[in-house]
């Protein structure tokens, strides 16, 4: 059930707009959870400070799709995980590791695996991760500064799932091929 209507540039709040059409213009259309997230220019505002922060970071793209999709598994997010399988498969990441993340196994990748890994756990053990976790992370060539970095994507793509499974966000044709249920993920 659809919670919030999907704003547009013309009907959003006056201090979301800016945000907007800003989103617009780097996705070429509005994802919905934006248009959701619209209904309240602190939120959106929030989100778009920290996603642009996030993705101007040091992780490449395909880095970045990892721990989003990851994320959004581990959160049990529909919308985040048909939109971030999407553009992982776009950005180049091999569907046979996207599959894997999706049924909340880990990449074959061992980089990707390590990343996926410490996103996983710093959701599930709500950031009390241990030194082993840390030290995996860092065994596959991550920086320990870099996890300060996963904590901001953990951060953006959370404020995108809760949203989303809040609000009953529908999914866009865009990334229907891509749909996912909770149902799909390993115990």
């Amino acid at each position: 059930m659809q919670r919030f209507n999907l704003q547009t540039i013309g009907s959003a709040p006056e201090k979301s707009r800016p945000a907007l059409k800003a989103l617009e213009e780097k996705f070429g259309f509005l994802p919905n959870v934006m248009a959701t997230m619209a209904n309240n220019p602190v939120l959106l505002n929030g989100f778009v400070a920290a996603f642009g922060s996030f993705h101007g970071g040091s992780f490449d793209e395909i880095e970045k799709q990892v721990l989003l999709l990851t994320n959004a598994v581990t959160i049990k997010c529909p919308w985040t995980v048909a939109a971030h399988s999407t553009f992982a498969i776009e950005d180049g990441i091999a569907e046979s590791e996207v599959n894997a993340i999706r049924q909340g196994r880990l990449p074959k990748d061992p980089k990707y695996a390590a990343l996926s890994a410490l996103t996983k756990a710093l959701i599930e053990k709500k950031g009390n991760v241990g030194d082993a976790d840390i030290d995996a992370f860092t065994a596959a060539g991550y920086s320990k500064a870099q996890i300060l970095e996963v904590v901001t994507g953990v951060g953006v793509s959370t404020m995108a799932a809760t949203t989303t499974n809040m609000a009953g966000t529908p999914i866009e044709e865009r990334f229907r091929a891509q749909a996912w249920s909770p149902v799909a993920v390993a115990a």
